[in-house]
């Protein structure tokens, strides 16, 4: 199993490989307030649209949801 990643690591993350939040967002089909709330914890992904975001992310496992 991966190791998760904080909000951030995933912000390193994006710093490394030269990408806006925003660019990944609009990549991936999700609003940019959206992503910025899961990777800043204002929204704990628990089900729905931030628990996707979350596990393409890599905050989350994807069998968190099914648990």
């Amino acid at each position: 199993m991966a190791k998760l990643l904080t909000g951030e690591q995933v912000k390193a993350k994006f710093r490394a490989a030269g990408k806006t939040v925003t660019e990944w967002a609009e990549e991936n089909g999700y609003t940019r307030g959206a992503v910025y709330r899961v990777i800043n914890g204002f929204d704990k992904a628990h089900y729905g649209k931030a628990h996707q975001i979350a596990v393409a992310l890599g905050m989350k496992s994807d069998e968190a949801q099914a648990a």
